[in-house]
């Protein structure tokens, strides 16, 4: 239900307060699961209007029914507001407090109550109807005080006008009401247009004598007038050129003949068709003349005729002689010193900036060669890569680790080597333990050293909750680890990572590390033409990462701990 109502003072100012709507203390709608309780209060708007949206009074499927809402009006300046009570039925879905509010609200429970609907009443006289049409109306439509609409549309020389009349009927008989509705149109052609489709007020524009006509009620009559004007008086003679009157021309750039033509080479531009001079074309002697020899055979030399066909002070320009000048050159062939070939080979030196990245279909076959994503990302083939894992290296696939973890021991640095072939930010470093339950203290800390035995980053003390990796109770292990001091912008390269773990013996032996074959009693760990050893120890320990490892004095360490960096 939708309630309105608006509350002015005498002289129509607006009132301000609240109008407040109470009903039981809770409704309930048990088909749609719902309650409603509480009072509702509506401000008056600044025009002392308020529009609010209830529960109608008889609403089905409602406990309680059969109640009425009570109203209560606090309204500034008015001491003692009213209270009334009012039904809201459904079968009135909006309605006003000005037509149910009772007259005498101090009589007690008033209820305002919608009357009866009375007898539908006589029905009255029909009304006009408006008629519409592209003709005339006929005869026999509509009654008397009927009116008619006519929309005449016409097309000439390819202006669409359309023309609106009107019309009543009365007395039996339909009559226009006044004249045609419609703007004047302009037409354009070259001959007489015939007046069908015309109207009174068009304007005709004929192009082949520029005559204007004015369509009149009998047709288009006589021109009207003319836009051409009468022929203008003949300009003053232009002036001559600095050097004198015009004249034969006495030679073209060393020419003497009877007509001369220049090619793009003999007036330094670039043709048209090719960067080339083209053939046919005379070489210049020292003097800077056409050498006899060159001359045309036929014709006597002598004062020129004409250049170009041009004859008096002859400038000419690149267009003249079929060439490009500058700008146009320059935009045709931009180029600094010399143009990229599409084919053949060519060294390009110095730094270049590409707007789009260089791509190449053929496979790289030498170390400084352009190569595709595509063909970086097969490099890869089947084997799975740390990045598939989340990780930026590892010591190697932990896949292929023992199926029985190793402990590390209590004291020594155990030391795995990793590569990295990009550089990355390195802020963690990653172990897999198939079983951890905690207890690290005092002297546990992991490390990366780069090549030369350098520290490059380190964690925390690993017996604090920050940098202690989590346990590890589930089947098959977990990936631990712990994160670094601060993360690390590693340049490519090879790294050593380097943990110590200290720990209780009343949780256990500490954490059990995922590790490579490790039966060999002493395994060389150093493979190949480097001297790089892939996996170490430092029996000796320290209660600290130290600053610098001895890369020279690392022993063959035993176990081959799995370790990554992420």
């Amino acid at each position: 239900m939708t309630v309105r109502a608006r509350f002015l003072a005498p002289d129509g100012t607006p009132l301000s307060g609240a109008l407040v709507f109470r009903a039981p203390a809770t409704l309930t709608f048990p088909q749609a699961d719902v309650i409603l309780g509480g009072p509702v209060s509506t401000p008056l708007d600044a025009q002392g209007a308020i529009e609010v949206t209830l529960p109608a009074t008889d609403a089905p499927d409602m406990e309680p029914s059969g109640w009425a809402y009570i109203v209560t009006e606090q309204l500034s300046g008015i001491p003692v507001g009213r209270s009334y009570n009012i039904l809201l039925p459904r079968a009135q879905p909006e309605v006003d407090l000005a037509d149910i509010a009772p007259t005498d609200p101090s009589k007690p429970n008033y209820v305002g109550v919608p009357g009866p609907v009375g007898p539908q009443g006589v029905p009255g006289t029909p009304g006009s109807r408006i008629y519409s049409g592209t003709a005339a109306p006929v005869a026999g439509l509509g009654a008397d005080g009927d009116v008619y609409v006519r929309y005449e549309t016409s097309t000439v020389l390819g202006v669409t006008s359309t023309t609106v009349s009107t019309w009543q009927r009365s007395a039996g008989t339909w009559a226009q009401l006044g004249g045609d509705i419609r703007g004047a149109a302009w037409y354009v052609n070259t001959a007489s247009t015939p007046s069908t489709g015309t109207r009174p007020g068009d304007m005709l524009l004929r192009t082949d004598t520029g005559d204007l006509w004015q369509r009149g009620a009998s047709g288009w009559g006589s021109a009207v007038g003319n836009l051409r004007g009468p022929k203008g008086d003949t300009g003053a003679t232009g002036q001559t050129g600095a050097t004198g009157p015009g004249g034969v021309v006495q030679s073209v750039n060393g020419k003497s003949a009877a007509a001369v033509t220049l090619s793009a080479a003999d007036v330094g531009a670039l043709a048209t068709s090719a960067a080339g001079a083209p053939s046919g074309v005379a070489t210049l002697g020292a003097d800077g003349k056409v050498p006899a020899a060159q001359l045309p055979t036929t014709g006597g030399g002598g004062a020129v005729d004409s250049v170009n066909s041009k004859t008096g002070v002859v400038v000419l320009t690149a267009s003249d002689v079929g060439a490009l000048d500058q700008a146009a050159a320059d935009a045709r062939y931009a180029q600094t010193s010399a143009a990229v070939l599409l084919a053949g080979t060519q060294t390009i030196s110095g730094g270049k900036t590409f707007s789009a990245i260089p791509s190449t279909t053929a496979a790289p076959t030498t170390a400084n060669h352009l190569a595709r994503k595509s063909y970086v990302d097969a490099l890869g083939g089947g084997e799975w890569l740390p990045s598939d894992h989340g990780l930026l290296t590892w010591a190697f696939d932990p896949a292929l680790g023992q199926s029985t973890a190793l402990y590390p021991g209590s004291g020594p640095i155990r030391i795995t080597a990793v590569i990295l072939r990009v550089p990355v930010t390195v802020t963690r470093i990653v172990w897999f333990a198939t079983g951890y339950a905690g207890g690290l203290t005092t002297g546990s800390w992991a490390a990366i050293y780069d090549s030369a035995g350098t520290r490059v980053a380190a964690t925390g003390d690993m017996s604090t909750a920050t940098y202690e990796p989590a346990e590890v109770h589930t089947a098959g292990g977990a990936t631990i680890s712990s994160p670094l001091t601060a993360s690390y912008a590693a340049p490519a390269g090879v790294y050593y990572v380097a943990s110590r773990w200290q720990y209780n013996t009343t949780t256990g032996d500490g954490p059990m590390l995922l590790a490579s074959e490790s039966g060999a009693g002493a395994p060389p760990n150093v493979f190949g033409q480097t001297p790089v050893r892939r996996f170490g120890v430092y029996t000796a320990g320290a209660a600290a990462a130290p600053a610098t490892i001895t890369v020279g004095a690392m022993e063959n360490g035993a176990n081959r701990f799995w370790c990554a960096l992420a």
